[in-house]
């Protein structure tokens, strides 16, 4: 925390003196009111409204910069430490903090999820475990339990969702309505077949996988053959 406030009031001290590093106005002799030199040069050239101004240098003064610059002090650099140091503190991935540097639209889902179960979790369960302890009488636990829904964050995309629910219809563990819930949308009535969980009707037990493979479909699968004379 201290580097990133540091970096951050350097970085507001950099550019709110023109983007320029200090520097030293060398004079060949001797000044009789260095002070009047120096707040007469601040006050033309300093500040950002006064960046980029030409300077003009009088009795063989020079100008000597002074300071690390930027580029090699790495400062753009620290700046993107200073989001992944954020990121880090929060435990929150990069890009929900605006760094999309190393993120892509593979791998964001990705670090979302890690988000709801390495950072929101631990949350959750420390809150369901306070419900239950401060709002559930004794005799009550053993009955009911609270649990926190974290489903709608965990949603993938469109397609993904799809590909899901067309899986759980397929294999009767999903109904139309079950679906329709989770997508938020109105049910379907019950008389439309809106509760029905259906199942493959090609599918049978392992043990009967040959029970309808019987001799009479050998012999007239045989019949069209004709004995050569």
């Amino acid at each position: 925390c201290y580097i990133v406030l540091a970096c951050e009031e350097y970085g507001a001290s950099f550019f709110a003196n023109g983007a320029n590093p200090g520097g030293v106005l060398e004079h060949p002799g001797v000044l009789k009111d260095p002070k009047k030199v120096r707040d007469s040069w601040n006050e033309v050239y300093r500040g950002t409204n006064n960046a980029h101004k030409v300077a003009v240098l009088e009795e063989g003064m020079k100008y000597q910069q002074i300071g690390i610059p930027p580029e090699e002090a790495q400062f753009l650099e620290t700046r993107k430490f200073q989001i992944n140091e954020i990121a880090r503190l929060y435990r929150i991935p990069p890009h929900m903090v605006g760094d999309l540097e190393k993120s892509s639209f593979s791998n964001i889902e990705q670090q979302s999820l890690e988000f709801v179960k390495y950072t929101l979790d631990p949350w959750v369960i420390r809150w369901e475990q306070a419900l239950q302890r401060s709002l559930l009488l004794p005799k009550e636990k053993s009955e009911y339990f609270i649990k926190l829904n974290v489903d709608g964050l965990l949603r993938g995309d469109y397609q993904s969702r799809m590909n899901g629910y067309s899986i759980g219809r397929q294999n009767g563990w999903l109904s139309a309505n079950d679906i329709r819930e989770m997508e938020d949308m109105n049910s379907i009535s019950e008389d439309e077949g809106g509760d029905l969980y259906l199942i493959n009707g090609n599918m049978t037990k392992l043990k009967d996988a040959g029970a309808f493979a019987n001799t009479g479909e050998q012999s007239t699968g045989n019949s069209n053959l004709t004995e050569r004379k």
